[in-house]
């Protein structure tokens, strides 16, 4: 029987450019299903009911194990679902796997929040703070520092290609815009265009370029206060 369509709740940022980058690289059918998170469609009682976070991305499988479906959120958690329904770019063996993980982690919590801190008091913050745009600017040049010894002798942050990459790459792209000179950092700019030079990362960091204009947020107010001025209620 055909596999059905992964639906994927999405709107176009880094953290869902993840999971469309690795639907296309596993070569799984998939449905987008906008949630425009500058209109407060993530509240919607549907969206909360398989991400009660409300945040996306997230998916629902209609072929999840057993053959009933399954929801999933968490980008990091999406992409270890999918790695380990197709086994592909996740591997089984236990050491590989680690090398994998850790490096997955580092990106969710370390390089993904650091770098949206960074975006935040840089580009939206409606007040300058100098103490946090260098909190935030220094500590991604720290992890690009990092990044850039690990990628030194080998092509990709475990090795092989996997979905730690798939998660750093659409953060790393944006360097600019946190306010980092690539220069720095010559091994990353090189793993970063191995991973562009990749179709299925090509394909997928394009996915849905059309639903949100460029630059839109910059100027929207009422989208800057759904995203930034949430609290519990």
């Amino acid at each position: 029987m055909a596999q059905r369509p992964i639906e994927v709740h999405y709107w176009p940022t880094p953290n869902g450019h993840k999971i469309t980058i690795m639907l296309e690289e596993c070569g799984l059918p998939y449905e987008i299903k906008p949630v425009n998170i500058g209109k407060g469609e993530q509240f919607r009682p549907e969206f909360l009911a398989i991400a009660p976070n409300n945040r996306m991305p997230a998916i629902v499988d209609p072929d999840g194990p057993g053959g009933q479906p399954i929801s999933v959120f968490e980008s990091g958690a999406i992409l270890q679902y999918l790695g380990r329904k197709t086994g592909q770019f996740y591997p089984a063996d236990e050491r590989q796997r680690v090398e994998v993980e850790q490096w997955l982690f580092w990106q969710m919590g370390g390089l993904g929040p650091m770098a949206g801190q960074t975006h935040h008091f840089r580009n939206y913050a409606p007040e300058k703070v100098p103490y946090a745009i260098d909190r935030y600017t220094n500590e991604v040049n720290r992890l690009y520092g990092v990044l850039d010894r690990r990628v030194t002798e080998r092509p990709f942050l475990a090795g092989d290609y996997s979905i730690a990459d798939m998660a750093c790459y659409p953060w790393a792209k944006l360097w600019e815009g946190q306010g980092q000179d690539i220069a720095q950092f010559p091994h990353m700019k090189a793993w970063l265009e191995r991973c562009a030079a990749r179709p299925a990362v090509a394909k997928g960091i394009v996915v849905g370029k059309e639903l949100r204009p460029v630059n839109n947020l910059s100027s929207d107010k009422e989208a800057q206060a759904i995203l930034f001025g949430q609290k519990a209620r």
